[in-house]
């Protein structure tokens, strides 16, 4: 049977707590020091990303689940990365559409490049996770 390394284990656990501190960093940013991290200040953006909340904290309820089920080798690990894979992208798909539309990529100042490098960094660890995750589900399932 596969067994995944503890090495190998410590940095996707990392990797997780990482990402999990980000999304936290990102909901309260936006939602008590919103000009920290906004994009824009139309209305229309406002809107739109007042409602990434609730899927920004499914997402982390994901993340963390996973971590919790890799630090305790639980076979639930591999619904918590997949769910959270699947959550990341889905919430980049979404985000990503929005840019184009709307031309934030290409905003002056540096914002518009700050959204592109989160939609690159969220494809990244969204990809990575599942690719991961799907490499290593017998020893997951397994609980090795």
């Amino acid at each position: 049977m596969e067994e995944i390394a503890p090495s190998t284990r410590r940095r996707v656990l990392a990797v997780l707590v990482a990402a999990a501190a980000v999304d936290v960093t990102y909901v309260v940013l936006w939602l008590f020091a919103r000009t920290v991290v906004a994009s824009e200040t139309r209305p229309a953006y406002v809107e739109f990303e007042n409602a990434f909340p609730l899927a920004d904290t499914w997402l982390l309820v994901c993340v963390v689940g996973s971590a919790v089920g890799l630090a305790q080798r639980r076979p639930s690990a591999l619904l918590w990365l997949l769910a959270g894979a699947g959550s990341g992208l889905y919430l980049l798909g979404i985000d990503s559409l929005y840019d184009v539309e709307n031309g934030i990529w290409w905003l002056r100042g540096g914002a518009g490049l700050i959204e592109l490098l989160i939609n690159v960094l969220t494809l990244a660890f969204s990809l990575g996770l599942m690719r991961w995750a799907w490499r290593h589900r017998t020893a997951l399932l397994a609980g090795a």
